[in-house]
């Protein structure tokens, strides 16, 4: 079965794959997967009805092109990989392969980590130095890391943050002594020349899943010591996009305060999904005038359409400091009608 509007998922493709591999092939590769990955791929080689010839060939085509970039990546490093995929496939589908294949990769490091509880973790990390616990919780999951960060001390809590903020790459002799002292419970590093991990997104997560209170602290201090990291962290924590998990009255309050242009030009570069949520708290005249606005506006530069959606977060997170709307973060918040 494919969605109604004809496209095929990411779970339909790997169904897709299986099936055109045989049983005894893909009883191969369940040996390698996780009960719930199993149970996941049964549920959609067993709901998946016919796809077209067309389709099952690009699908096919696609997951030859991974499996090569992750032989290459694996056998002769990034740069190696980048020449090769670059000579067979061009520059621009030689870069998206790296990216899919090098972050699938990385999540094969410090797999412990993800599967452990948050409290486990922290009697591990506790008495290392901070550049080594934000090593780590760089691959813990958001939701660990910022369970574990608020049960640090103040001193070490804000020189966590800012570590994970400011990293960019590491070398992985480095992730593999920090391994080898935490006695092997982690997995063993991928063979990649560098590792990308941490930085402003992975810290905005981290803080999207804090609790006020440890937020609040957090964003006082970083603003002393740093006030531009700072901000960059609190844009990116609530994005354009995440007007979809706001209530029905939330939109609407920062709707009235919402310059009109800025709307549009927003919209111009939104999906259907927030459009449809926007548009449904708006009246019939204001929403007709909108996307009258909309069909009339042509050619509008993809700077002018962020910084018009980065205003609008910025009145989303205004409002919400002044208590007039909420944003759900994490699924921590409890709201009372």
């Amino acid at each position: 079965m494919l969605m109604a509007d004809g496209k095929i998922t990411t779970q339909q493709k790997a169904a897709a794959v299986i099936v055109a591999l045989g049983a005894d092939n893909a009883s191969k590769i369940y040996k390698y997967l996780k009960e719930d990955e199993v149970e996941q791929l049964t549920f959609e080689v067993a709901r998946l009805s016919q796809i077209p010839a067309e389709d099952l060939e690009k699908i096919l085509d696609n997951f030859y092109q991974v499996c090569l970039t992750q032989k290459v990546v694996t056998e002769g490093g990034v740069e190696y990989a980048r020449d090769v995929l670059e000579k067979a496939f061009g520059a621009q589908m030689a870069t998206s392969l790296l990216d899919r294949v090098t972050k699938s990769l990385r999540t094969k490091a410090f797999e412990f980590i993800r599967k452990a509880d948050y409290k486990n973790i922290i009697a591990i990390i506790q008495n290392e130095h901070p550049q080594t616990i934000a090593m780590i919780l760089s691959y813990a999951r958001a939701d660990q890391a910022a369970d574990i960060i608020a049960e640090l001390p103040k001193d070490i809590r804000m020189e966590v943050v800012e570590r994970i903020a400011t990293m960019d790459r590491t070398s992985p002799d480095i992730v593999k002594i920090v391994e080898s002292n935490l006695e092997q419970k982690f997995a063993s590093l991928m063979s990649l020349d560098f590792t990308e991990f941490g930085g402003v997104n992975y810290i905005a997560d981290i803080m999207n899943n804090m609790d006020r209170a440890n937020e609040k602290f957090i964003f006082d201090e970083l603003t002393r010591k740093d006030a531009e990291l700072c901000e960059e962290i609190r844009k990116r924590m609530f994005v354009f996009e995440d007007i979809t998990t706001l209530d029905d009255m939330s939109i609407q309050r920062f709707l009235r305060e919402v310059d009109s242009k800025d709307l549009v030009f927003a919209l111009k570069g939104a999906n259907q999904e927030v459009a449809n949520c926007i548009f449904r708290n708006m009246s019939t005249r204001s929403s007709e005038s909108v996307k009258s606005d909309l069909e009339y506006t042509h050619n509008v530069r993809l700077r002018d359409v962020e910084e018009a959606q980065q205003r609008i977060v910025g009145v989303i997170r205004r409002l919400e400091s002044e208590g007039e709307l909420v944003i759900m973060k994490g699924g921590k918040d409890e709201v009372i009608a």
